[in-house]
């Protein structure tokens, strides 16, 4: 989606926006980008942000990202996510909220270096500590908005917040660096550094 808004040179929100039908997916879209305070112009060299959202078991999802990313090093941080979620009527509103936030948390390892790595037909990290999973150090500020919709029955909310969390962190990588990465984990071992 964000391919097509860069080449009709359209922002990636206005361009989602007016070619959904969805009202359920406009009113997360909308609700994630209100609260990250989108459209964000960029500040800072390697400062990127990106939108992405699906829908998925009767939940609606969206999230917003923004990245650091030094070009020297190769680095990749992610500095601040903004999920909106949608699945019905909410039932636990602190349980649900913990859900988003842990699953933009899980949704980050995955997006940006967890996985299994192989070596003449056996697994190289089968223990957590050769396996990289996200750390305290990687996590960042992570807003999760609920949308109660008491007039739906309520729906799961297991997998379904995870969904946006890879795109929209690609999306900005994209935005800061002009790179698009197309495979998860997206920087294992961070982006290729910039030559001079």
């Amino acid at each position: 989606m964000d391919e097509l808004a860069h080449a009709a040179q359209i922002d990636p929100l206005a361009f989602r926006l007016k070619n959904l039908s969805d009202a359920r997916l406009q009113a997360v879209l909308e609700a994630a980008a209100k609260s990250f305070g989108w459209p964000r112009k960029k500040t800072q060299e390697g400062q990127g942000f990106g939108i992405a959202g699906g829908l998925e078991k009767g939940g609606y999802v969206a999230t917003c990202a923004e990245v650091a990313v030094d070009r020297s090093s190769g680095a990749v941080r992610v500095v601040r996510m903004t999920t909106a979620f949608e699945c019905g009527a909410i039932v636990n509103p602190d349980g649900l909220r913990n859900q988003v936030i842990g699953a933009n948390i899980q949704g980050l390892g995955g997006a940006l270096f967890e996985s299994i790595e192989f070596a003449n037909g056996r697994i190289t990290n089968p223990r957590f500590s050769r396996y990289r999973v996200p750390r305290f150090r990687d996590l960042p500020e992570i807003e999760a908005v609920l949308l109660d919709r008491k007039d739906i029955p309520s729906a799961g909310a297991g997998e379904t917040p995870i969904m946006a969390v890879a795109p929209a962190i690609g999306n900005a990588i994209f935005h800061a660096t002009g790179t698009r990465l197309r495979a998860l984990p997206m920087i294992p071992n961070g982006l290729a550094p910039a030559r001079s």
